[in-house]
């Protein structure tokens, strides 16, 4: 895995223990000389992470669409910032960089980034991981609405299990490098529930 790309809040969160796991994330990502690929912004967890990547040697690419960079938040210190015109070719332009996608807790931004690229998982538009660093249990509700999902028959086993959720960079890199796509959901061939 050459490449992560990370959705996170462009807010600290209301607890230090979130900065914690950003710089961890990013002190991981360096130390396994895995870029990061993120939203290109200097603010809130975006620019923890990023901080924390480069001040370890790492490499940062930023994909950040104009009018964002035009409210000055551009990180101006990354190792490429790539600039867009739209909020959905920010997300094109990520999910083509990253080998893999790793969620921090964030807002509704952050959970649609990460929806959106499970979502294309699920259909076969790419094969890579999508994981939730699980800071302070931050995900446990989404994760057992996810277990709901699958309970009530929205969800088959195999994408629940696409689902990949950890409390530590480490132990997150650790279930990627190990990571199989399942097969992809077609209603000509599959049992419709």
């Amino acid at each position: 895995m050459k490449s992560i790309a990370v959705f996170c809040g462009s807010s600290e969160g209301a607890s230090l223990i979130y900065k914690e796991g950003a710089l961890k994330l990013g002190q991981e990502l360096a130390k396994h000389q895995i870029t990061l690929i993120y939203g290109g912004a200097n603010v809130g967890l975006m620019g923890i992470v990023a901080d924390a990547v480069l001040e370890h040697g790492g490499s940062v690419v930023g994909v950040l669409p104009q009018f964002l960079q035009n409210r000055e938040i551009a990180h101006t210190g990354l190792t490429e910032l790539i600039m867009v015109d739209s909020m959905h070719e920010r997300k094109a332009k990520m999910a083509e960089l990253a080998d893999g996608f790793i969620a921090l807790p964030g807002g509704p931004g952050t959970l649609e980034e990460y929806f959106e690229i499970f979502t294309w998982g699920q259909l076969g538009l790419h094969q890579k991981p999508c994981g939730l660093l699980n800071i302070n249990q931050y995900f446990d509700p989404l994760v057992s609405m996810f277990d709901t999902m699958e309970r009530d028959h929205f969800m088959q086993s195999k994408y629940r299990d696409m689902v990949i959720t950890d409390d530590t960079p480490e132990g997150i890199l650790k279930q990627f490098s190990i990571y199989k796509a399942p097969s992809v959901k077609t209603y000509l061939t599959e049992q419709r529930t």
